[in-house]
């Protein structure tokens, strides 16, 4: 297979997963209207006759901490034990991203695009199952931040293919020059460092 091949595969991929995308946002504006929410200055409101039928639908707190395993329990305090280096992280990406991508010429990455925080206006959840929610939320989101910010700083830095391929690449990954060729990473180094329009979502 060569080069033009992979690339016509790579135009179809993109194209579908376009296609991909708008069918999400159809699907999603389908369950807004099922679910009765919508948003009002960037925020989720349900409807009040919703909020009290979800409210009626929580677990008590006093039953949902009696139901829990005690493994369950016993295993919490090193679950949250983890938002210490999650936090240093989010500080020390960020204050990264906010000089260095200005110093290189990258967009820096929106953080409020990755780390959404919504689960606390479900009504159905108790306090400790938001709790719950609004670490998944802000670890996962974090995560896919930080793989954001990384993903940019290879393709200025370090912009090629590995020996194997890993089994998730970043969006990037597919630009980058291939391993082993010389020729082409000092050819295109400087082009990569300027392709960002394409590629922004």
């Amino acid at each position: 297979m060569n080069i033009d091949t992979l690339t016509e595969l790579y135009q179809k991929a993109q194209a579908l997963q376009q296609e991909l995308e708008a069918e999400i946002d159809k699907l999603l504006e389908e369950k807004r209207s099922q679910f009765q929410y919508g948003f009002q200055r960037g925020k989720v409101y349900f409807e009040e006759s919703i909020r009290v039928l979800q409210h009626g639908q929580r677990t008590p707190l006093w039953q949902y901490l009696k139901s829990a395993q005690i493994l369950t329990v016993l295993t919490a305090p090193i679950i949250y034990a983890v938002i210490i280096p999650f936090v240093l992280l989010d500080a020390a990406v960020t204050l990264y991203q906010q000089v260095c991508f200005r110093v290189y010429g990258i967009p820096r990455v929106r953080r409020s695009d990755y780390i959404l925080i919504d689960r606390h206006h479900l009504a159905y959840l108790n306090v400790v199952e938001k709790l719950n929610c609004l670490y998944c939320s802000y670890g996962n989101g974090l995560v896919e931040y930080v793989r954001e910010v990384s993903a940019r700083t290879e393709q200025y830095w370090c912009p090629i293919k590995h020996a194997r391929r890993s089994p998730d690449p970043h969006r990037f990954t597919h630009q980058f020059v291939d391993y082993g060729d010389v020729q082409a990473y000092q050819q295109k180094l400087e082009e990569l460092r300027k392709a960002w329009e394409a590629h922004n979502p």
